[in-house]
Parts: structure tokens; sequence; C-alpha cells
């Protein structure tokens, strides 16, 4: 896919006349961290693709080890223990499978019984959770988790998926303690904080500080045509009332990251010593503008399925052709990951291709009509209905703008230069600025976010892959090529895994405080997770409302105000 920059009517970092160097970070993934004679022991609720992809990380690039799995579906829970956990052995061990989440917390209750009464020989528990369920599920599972107690707990992101949600969340999370009194281990699935890529976007903005005061931020997430039909029109998240607000099930990351790069301290184990440097105002616009029944084609008529329509061969959103087809990501290019696995989960299970094309193809010619009840239209995914037909309600285009005062710190300690010349810096990271978010349904790429940073000594460049610094007092520009690993997200899975085991690995064997390992490994504390997820309800607030709401007074009286 391209990562050629978008026309825009200023000059780009690749047409200024400038001096110009690179720097390239490498492609090698360090080594694991070396293993504990006791690793941590994971348990995965829910084994699809984010389950999936975490299990994987853990065995490839963590000193950790995955011991359970917690799954309704027959297929998805033995493909996983099978490949994850036992390898080739005939039968699991006792406490490594579950039905659900549920027969866990039964499980584990009765295991730790059988400890406290003196049994002996009894199979370890787990330390550490990974909940990769529904968004919608989120809140009842880790609720239980941390009224079980004792558990470290990674949550895929959202944490939840309504404000009130995030709010009990906040107060459970702050109550899951262990028996010295600690507050367990937490992160959330914001894995865009750990790719190399941003870990030296935000080092070079904040420790090296290239460009000086950050002035202004434009960040793009281009979602992708074709993705967002699949995910946002037809998949899992189109509907506000089953799952949440767009901005929260795609972007949250992005928010998240806004918030990373302008709110909080430098390093993480400033925390409580150095105040984030808050927002003053939040604004937003945004609509579900395209994916509606008044963009449909005249010429598709009354069809409401690809499979029975008659323009169906020369629409871009056919599902044949992206479920199908040999151009995108179908089954036709020899693809049977997402998102062929979400349309038809045991797809591997199918052989022949011909058998898997029937199999795929039954699943699209599923559709509803209008006598239909909308609880049964809404408890499925419909991945061969029109895209002009579905229903689909979430903004497929949003802009978030968020701003900061003046806000410095008295008396900061002196800054200097990389040779040591002092630098005076009287806001220190803390004068006003202003961040500018959009989400586009519309694009060629898919997911390569792209950022404008501008400060008061230079301008950068980011697009998920490259770094292009340019400095206004030497009219030079560096490029920088962060080192990419595997896996998803730029390598952001791999970097929460590997940090979040860990943290788990220093406090279980190597006497670390939970407070430490929160802070110096898992690099985020509980504050500042439900802040960014307070962030995207806000903007949520504005939208609806038309109106720029005063952050400060929003967040006393909606998020402190609630707490008990």
């Amino acid at each position: 896919m391209s990562t050629k920059h978008p026309n825009n009517s200023s000059p780009t970092p690749e047409s200024r006349p400038t001096d110009s160097e690179s720097v390239d970070g490498g492609l090698l993934s360090p080594p694991p961290p070396p293993m504990s004679s006791s690793p941590p022991r994971v348990l995965i609720i829910g084994a699809g693709s984010r389950g999936r992809a975490y299990a994987n990380a853990i065995k490839s690039s963590s000193n950790g080890i995955v011991t359970a799995v917690a799954e309704p579906n027959v297929y998805k829970r033995e493909e996983f223990a099978r490949t994850m956990i036992w390898g080739g052995e005939i039968s699991p061990a006792d406490g490594a499978v579950f039905s659900d989440w549920r027969e866990f917390i039964t499980y584990e209750a009765a295991r730790r019984a059988r400890l406290v009464a003196g049994e002996r020989h009894i199979r370890p528990g787990v330390d550490a959770v990974f909940v990769c369920v529904l968004d919608e599920m989120h809140r009842e599972v880790v609720v239980a988790l941390t009224k079980l107690g004792g558990l470290h707990i990674m949550c895929e992101k959202p944490l939840a998926t309504s404000l009130q949600d995030c709010v009990d969340l906040y107060e459970a999370l702050r109550s899951n303690k262990n028996d010295k009194g600690e507050q367990m281990v937490i992160s959330i699935g914001h894995v865009l904080r750990y790719s190399p890529y941003n870990m030296a976007l935000r080092k070079l903005l904040l420790e090296d500080r290239v460009i000086g005061d950050i002035l202004s931020v434009v960040h793009t997430e281009p979602v992708g045509w074709w993705h967002f039909t699949h995910s946002y029109v037809r998949g899992n998240w189109r509907r506000e009332s089953t799952t949440a607000p767009s901005l929260l099930t795609k972007s949250c990351h992005d928010i998240d990251v806004l918030m990373w790069l302008l709110c909080s301290p430098a390093s993480c184990a400033e925390q409580g010593s150095e105040p984030p440097h808050l927002p003053s105002t939040v604004s937003s616009t945004g609509s579900l503008q395209y994916f509606r029944r008044g963009r449909k084609p005249t010429a598709a008529g009354n069809a409401t399925n690809c499979l029975s329509c008659p323009v169906e061969d020369s629409c871009k959103y056919s599902a044949k052709r992206i479920y199908l087809g040999s151009e995108l990501v179908g089954l036709g290019t020899g693809n049977k990951n997402w998102p062929v696995s979400i349309v038809v989960p045991d797809i591997e299970s199918y052989g022949q291709n011909e058998t898997a094309r029937q199999a795929v193809l039954s699943e699209l010619a599923k559709n509803y009509d209008a006598n239909a009840p909308d609880a049964e239209i809404a408890k499925r995914n419909w991945f061969g209905r029109c895209v002009y037909e579905c229903d689909n309600d979430v903004c497929d285009e949003q802009v978030v703008s968020i701003t900061w005062d003046d806000d410095p710190i008295l008396a900061p300690p002196l800054i200097k230069t990389e040779d040591g010349a002092p630098l005076s810096d009287a806001m220190r990271g803390r004068g006003s600025k202003t961040a500018t978010f959009h989400m586009v349904a519309q694009t060629e790429r898919v997911c390569e976010r792209y950022t404008n940073l501008y400060g008061v000594d230079g301008e950068i460049y980011a697009d998920s892959t490259t770094i292009k610094v340019h400095d206004f007092r030497t009219g030079r520009t560096v490029t920088h090529h962060p080192r990419h690993e595997g896996f998803g997200h730029g390598g952001g899975d791999i970097g929460l895994t590997r940090q979040f085991i860990l943290a788990v690995d220093k406090v279980k064997n190597h006497g670390w405080a939970t407070e430490r390992a929160q802070k110096e490994l898992v690099a985020c504390t509980l504050e500042e997770v439900i802040r960014s997820h307070a962030m995207v309800f806000c903007a949520e607030d504005a939208r609806r409302g038309k109106k720029v709401i005063d952050w400060k007074e929003w967040w006393s009286n909606e998020v402190e105000g609630k707490l008990s």
C-alpha cells in the first residue's frame, strides 16, 4: 500500500532545498528478556484475532508463558490450545482450557480454597490475564477479575464502551491489590505507545526537543475505504448502541497518543512529581457522511445483498471482491487470515480452495428483510450486505480539536542542549498548543497514520515509517527510520506484551513493587488510561452538542464527580 504524502498546497519535506541526512534505526527486534525460574503464567480470555496476536507475542518476544485460555467458540478454543498451550499433547492439563471466563473464575476460586485448606499437588494458578473479549464485555469481565483479586490485568482497548463503565473500572482496578496492599499492574491495549516508531517520535519531541516547544499537531488516521466497510459498516463496530462511537472503537489509539505526547511528562517515572499539562478546551465535528441509503447507486435498485445486486461486478464495495477477490485481501490472494477469518472463523479447516470459497459465499449470502426484528439484525455481522443498506450509524468522518493554555511550572530545572549549552525555556513544554485529529474512511492507506508537528524551532512530518525533522535554525532535514518489529501495529503488539509481562515478572520474581513496575516498565498509569478514554467521550459530547467544552470543568463533573 502506498505511503505517499497526501497532496496539499504547502511544500513537503521532500521538496525543500535543504541538506539532509538519514538515521536508520535498523530492523531487528531485541531478544526476549531472560526467563526466570518461575516465568509469569498467562491466561488469555478470548481466542479471537487480538487474543491470538497477544499469545503469539508472548511466545516470541516475552519471558512469560501462555498456560490457559477461555473461549466459548469450540473451534477457536481447541485451535488456540493446540497451538499455544500444549502443542502435541493429547489432552490438556487441568485448569488450561475454559469454555468462558466465568468457568475460569469458578475454577480459580476453588483452586485457591484448596490451597488454603492445605491440599497438596495443586496446579499453579495464573499470574496475569489478557482480556480480549468483545468491547462491550470488558466491564463485566474486568470487574469479576478484580473481585477475585491478585491478578495483573491487560485489557484490550477500549477499556469500556461508556464513560460510566470506564469510571467504574477505574475504581475496580484501583481496588485490585496483592497481599501487600499494592495495586496490581494494569495495562490497556493502546499498543501504539509501544511501537518503536512512536517511542522514537516521543523521544525526539520530549527528550531531545528537536523542534523545541510544540505549538501545533495535525494527526490523521486513514482507516481505508474497504477496511471501514468491513469493521464499521458490515462488522462488529457498526452500531453505537451495541458497541460504541467509532471515535472510541477505532481511534482511541490516536487520542491516547496525542494525550501521551502533549499531556504526560517526558518520563513516566516523573508522574506524581510533575503534574500533567492538561487540556483547556475540546471540540469536535463529524457524522455518517457516506455509508447510508441516500448514497446508494440508482442502478443497484432494491438489492440489499451483493450476491443479488445487478451492479455487483462494478461496485468497489462488492463483498465478493473484498473477501474472495485477488486484488485486495480476499481468498483469491491466498489469504485465510483477517478479514476472511472474521467472515468464516474456521476457514483454515477448509482445505480445498473451492470448498473454502463456497463456505465464504454461504456466509455472504445471508441477509435480512424489512420484517426482521432489529434485535435479531444487531446480533450478528452481515458481510454480504450492501454497504448502503446496512444498520450502521457510527461516524465515517470526524475531526477533534484540543487546545492547551500556558501552564508553566515555577522555577523549572535548567534544560541543556546536547552540547551542554544552557537553553532558556520558561515554559518547559507547557506552553499553549493545539492538536487536531482527523479520522477519515475514504482513503487508499489502511491505518497508515501520518502526523505533522510544528514547533518553535522546527517541524516534523511522520508517516508511520519515517520521521523527517526540519530544523529552522540550521536549515537541515534529518530523516529517522525507527526500528520496525513484526506482528501488528508496527511492533506495538510485541512492545506492549513484552513490557507488561516483564513488569509481572519483576514483581513475581525480583522483588519489585507494583508501582515501580507500572511506571518504569508499563510506562503508563491508570490515570492516563482513564484520561485518554475520557477525552474520547468529551469529544463526543462536544460533537453531539455542537459546542466547545471546558476540559477541566468537564473532567471534574463527569469523572471525578462520579467516583464514589
